[in-house]
């Protein structure tokens, strides 16, 4: 069941990513270039959040399939500009060189600028003023995410903060959007945001975990670059088995919180699982 959502929230969101992307028809290497990141794969799993977020709470997921575009072309700027030499500095993406090694950085940069710009058009045609708030919102702490990474120094005491941000601002974004697209009540918003606090954690524990333990043909990325940088991780912080406990910790606050909006709620639950177990 959770493959075949996926895969169906998937094409909706490719079908208007394909659409939105049009627009750039008259500048084709930025065109290009954009598309070429946004297309690379993936999961989609930010705009199945929204989509699902939406029907859990008594929408049509067709209502929140411009937010979930957005949410994407904002998560795919964001890998865009974490590749690049000045920030992560990652050769590869997905299994294929990233996009500055493909088009150049400046290219890389406006694809970037553009895929934010373009995720703001899409968010004006959404139906739901509060899904543009919650995303935008969401697309700035992920930015302060990233400063905190690139700032914090290996400074500990910031590692939840960053997390939270750098992760965890996108996925709260999807579950908010989703249910604003749906009319949803202020019980349900408040358990969806519980779920994507505790979710956005799993998530990134266990992409610490994969970072030490993975394997980078799984991945399609380099693998043990976070301790050869001595970057601030939960697996670099807490080590393999401890980092592994608090993954199980947070799917749990994330089952309860997800299971307290109400209806059916499988699609979630199953997402837990999947992320808990993950090997790319």
């Amino acid at each position: 069941m959770l493959s075949e959502r996926l895969t169906q929230y998937s094409e909706w969101t490719e079908a208007k990513l394909a659409e939105l992307l049009s627009t750039g028809e008259r500048a084709p290497i930025l065109q290009e270039s954009m598309a070429y990141s946004v297309f690379s794969g993936g999961k989609r799993i930010r705009p199945a959040l929204c989509m699902a977020a939406c029907e859990l709470c008594g929408g049509d997921a067709q209502d929140a399939v411009y937010a979930a575009g957005a949410l994407e072309m904002i998560h795919t700027y964001s890998l865009i500009h974490d590749d690049l030499p000045a920030m992560d500095n990652d050769d590869m993406r997905r299994g294929k060189p990233s996009n500055h090694k493909a088009f150049g950085e400046a290219n890389a940069i406006l694809a970037g600028d553009g895929l934010l710009s373009l995720a703001f058009y899409a968010l004006s045609l959404c139906p739901d003023s509060d899904a543009l708030s919650a995303i935008a919102k969401g697309a700035f702490e992920m930015v302060m995410g990233q400063s905190l990474d690139v700032n914090s120094g290996g400074d500990e005491s910031l590692l939840r903060q960053l997390q939270d941000y750098k992760t965890g601002a996108l996925f709260r974004a999807a579950v908010s959007a989703g249910a604003a697209c749906a009319g949803a009540s202020a019980q349900q918003r408040e358990a969806l945001v519980r779920f994507a606090n505790a979710y956005g954690m799993l998530f990134q524990i266990t992409d610490d975990i994969l970072d030490c333990e993975g394997e980078a043909s799984a991945l399609g990325k380099t693998v043990g670059k976070d301790v050869q940088e001595g970057k601030t991780t939960f697996a670099t912080v807490y080590g393999l088995e401890r980092a592994k406990e608090y993954a199980k910790t947070y799917a749990h606050e994330a089952r309860e919180a997800v299971l307290s909006v109400g209806g059916d709620a499988a699609f979630f639950t199953e997402l837990i699982n999947y992320t808990l177990t993950r090997k790319s």
